[in-house]
C-alpha cells in the first residue's frame, strides 16, 4: 500500500489525526495569547461570576433587574436607557449651572481612558472602539452621579420628577449598582466627579455611601467618618461598600492569665492548629458556649470572649442576600483584596446546621428574619465551595479560641453535668432550697459560736 494511502485505525484516519493535531496546536497558541493578555491586565477588577457560584446560588442574584451598567449586560437592551438620560440631564443641569461644564467636557475627559477602562474587565468587551463605547461609559457614569445627587440629602420628594415615579424602585437601583457584573471602574466616576464637584459637596465615597444608606440604614456618623484612601482607592462601587464594612479595629486579644474564667483553663489541651470549621450552634451550646448579639458598626465584627460568641445583628433580607453573594463573588475572583465577606460566609455556614440553629440565632437577636428555612438554605448555598486561606483570615483568633474552648474536657463535662442536673425546674428548686437551708444552718452556727465566745454582759 502506498505511503500516502489513508490508513484507518479504529475509524480514525491518519489525515484526521494530522488535522486534529494542527487544530490543537492552534488552540494552544490562542489560549496562551488569551492567558498572557489576561495576566497583563493588572487593573482587572470586574469579572463574570464563576459558574460554580451561579450554580450554587442561582444566576438571578448576579443579574441586573432595573438598570444595566457597563458592557457585560449592554446587549440585553440597556435596561431603562430613558431613565439614564433623565438623570444624566439632571446631573448636566447641575454642572452647567454651577461650573459651566457640558457634555463635550465629559467626553473629552474620558476619551483618553478607553484602553484603561477596557483593561478593568476580565472578559473582552465586545463594543468596538469609537462613539458607542464612549457613550456607554459617559452615560453610565453620569447617570450614577446624577442618581447620587438626587438622593443626597432628604431623599426623593413626591413632587420631584422622575423621582416620584422611581421612589419605589430605589432598592432595585441600590441592588443593581452593587452587582459584580454590573460595574464600571471607580476612577471613571472619580474623573467626572472631580470636574463637576461643588465646594460644599462631600467626597465621592461618602456621597455614594449616603445613597446606599437609603437601604442599608447604617448610623450617619459611620458613613461620614469613612475616609478616602488615595493609596488604595476602591476599584468600583461594590468594592467601596464592601470596604466600608470591614472593621477598622482588629479583634481584641484575650489575656489568658486573667480574663478567662479559671474553670475554662483547667485541663486545657495544647491546640495550636487552626481548625477549618467551628462546630454548629447546637454543638457549641452543648459544650457551654453561648451566642449573643454584639453592638458594632459592621456585621463583620464577630468576637469571642468568656465562652460567648458575640455576633453583630444582621437583617438577611433580599438586599443583604444580593450584597453578600456579590461581595463573595468579587473576593473569590480578585486576588489582591481581603476575604472578609468570604470568611464571614464560611463562619455562618459553620454555625448553621439546620433551621433550628437559625431559629436560635433569631431568638438571640443575631439574625432578623422570620423565614428560618429560607435563611438556612441561603447560608448553606452562600458558604458552599468557597476557596479561603485557612491560615490567614480575619476570624482566625475567633476560630482558634472557640475550638480550644469547645475541646476543653473539664468545661464540657461541667456543662453536661449542669444540664443533666437542672434539665427541669424541680431539681433546680430542690438544689436552691438545699443551698438556702445550708446557708441558714451555717449562719445559725456562726451566731451560736459568736454568742458563746462573746456572751452578753
Amino acid at each position: 500500500m502506498a505511503n500516502n494511502c489513508v490508513q484507518e485505525e479504529g475509524g480514525i484516519t491518519v489525515a484526521n489525526l494530522e488535522q486534529l493535531a494542527s487544530d490543537m496546536e492552534e488552540e494552544i497558541k490562542r489560549c496562551t495569547r488569551g492567558l498572557q493578555s489576561y495576566s497583563a491586565k493588572s487593573t482587572c477588577c470586574i469579572y463574570k461570576v464563576p459558574l460554580k457560584l451561579e450554580k450554587n446560588n442561582d444566576k438571578h442574584w448576579y443579574s441586573p433587574r432595573i438598570v444595566s451598567i457597563g458592557p457585560y449586560h449592554y446587549e440585553e437592551g440597556d435596561l431603562n436607557r430613558d431613565y439614564k438620560y433623565q438623570f444624566f440631564g439632571s446631573f448636566l443641569s447641575r454642572t452647567r449651572a454651577g461650573k459651566g461644564i457640558g457634555i463635550e467636557d465629559y467626553l473629552k475627559k474620558l476619551l483618553p481612558l478607553e484602553t484603561k477602562v477596557r483593561e478593568c474587565y476580565s472578559e473582552n468587551v465586545k463594543l468596538e472602539s469609537g462613539t458607542e463605547f464612549l457613550e456607554m461609559i459617559v452615560l453610565d457614569a453620569s447617570f450614577i452621579l446624577g442618581l447620587f445627587y438626587k438622593f443626597q440629602d432628604s431623599g426623593p420628594h413626591e413632587t420631584d420628577e422622575p423621582l416620584a415615579l422611581l421612589k419605589w424602585r430605589l432598592p432595585y437601583f441600590c441592588v443593581d449598582l452593587l452587582l459584580l457584573e454590573n460595574q464600571i471602574p471607580f476612577f471613571v466616576l472619580q474623573e467626572l466627579f472631580d470636574i463637576s464637584k461643588m465646594p460644599d459637596d462631600p467626597s465621592l465615597s461618602v456621597l455614594a455611601l449616603q445613597f446606599f444608606n437609603n437601604v442599608m440604614q447604617r448610623p450617619k456618623e459611620v458613613i461620614e467618618r469613612y475616609d478616602d484612601n488615595p493609596e488604595n482607592p476602591p476599584v468600583h462601587l461594590l468594592d467601596l461598600v464592601r470596604s466600608s464594612l470591614i472593621p477598622n479595629d482588629p479583634m481584641r486579644p484575650q489575656k489568658e492569665e486573667f480574663m478567662i474564667p479559671f474553670f475554662s483553663r483547667l485541663r486545657q489541651k495544647d491546640n495550636t492548629t487552626l481548625t477549618q470549621f467551628i462546630p454548629c450552634i447546637w454543638k457549641l451550646r452543648r459544650s457551654g458556649i453561648s451566642v449573643r448579639p454584639r453592638k458594632a458598626d459592621s456585621f463583620l465584627a464577630v468576637n469571642f470572649e468568656y465562652g460567648v460568641v458575640e455576633i453583630p445583628s444582621i437583617i438577611i433580607d433580599d438586599f443583604m442576600r444580593y450584597l453578600l453573594l456579590n461581595c463573595v463573588a468579587f473576593e473569590q475572583c480578585h486576588n489582591s483584596c481581603s476575604k472578609h465577606v468570604t470568611v464571614y460566609a464560611t463562619f455562618l455556614c459553620s454555625l448553621v446546621d439546620n433551621p433550628a440553629d437559625v431559629k436560635y440565632l433569631r431568638e438571640c437577636g443575631v439574625i432578623e428574619n422570620y423565614d428560618v428555612d429560607r435563611v438556612a438554605d441561603f447560608i448553606h448555598s452562600m458558604g458552599r465551595d468557597l476557596a479561603i486561606d485557612i491560615d490567614d483570615f480575619y476570624l482566625s483568633r475567633v476560630f482558634n479560641d472557640v475550638d480550644k474552648h469547645y475541646r476543653n474536657d473539664f468545661y464540657v463535662k461541667f456543662t453536661s453535668f449542669m444540664r443533666r442536673s437542672f434539665y427541669t425546674q424541680w431539681p433546680f428548686l430542690s438544689f436552691l432550697a438545699a443551698a438556702v437551708l445550708l446557708l441558714l444552718t451555717i449562719a445559725q452556727a456562726y451566731i451560736a459560736i459568736i454568742g458563746y465566745v462573746h456572751p452578753k454582759k
